[in-house]
């Protein structure tokens, strides 16, 4: 037989196996990271184009602490929206 051709023999069977709800938790855990990591980039590259008017080597004081500030802001609205969407649900 070659090796593509399936038997009882190949150990195709010990390949491991997942329950429903265990690939649904790895699945959801995946899109909460790659929202959380889009959502931060998109937040970064907002920030950045209203803070930085002239990007150099550094940022300056100002520039940190608008940046700081907007990111801020974007994670609270983003939570007030999240926990008004979620009970609205409900």
């Amino acid at each position: 037989m070659d090796s593509f051709s399936s038997s009882p023999s190949t150990g195709l069977s010990s390949s491991p196996q997942f329950s429903t709800e265990e690939f649904m938790d790895q699945l959801k855990t995946q899109l909460a990271q790659a929202y959380a990591e889009e959502f931060l980039e998109t937040v970064r590259g907002k920030c950045f184009e209203k803070c930085v008017t002239k990007p150099g080597t550094s940022l300056s004081g100002s520039e940190s602490s608008c940046i700081s500030r907007c990111m801020d802001r974007y994670i609270e609205a983003t939570g007030i929206i999240s926990r008004a969407l979620f009970s609205s649900s409900r």
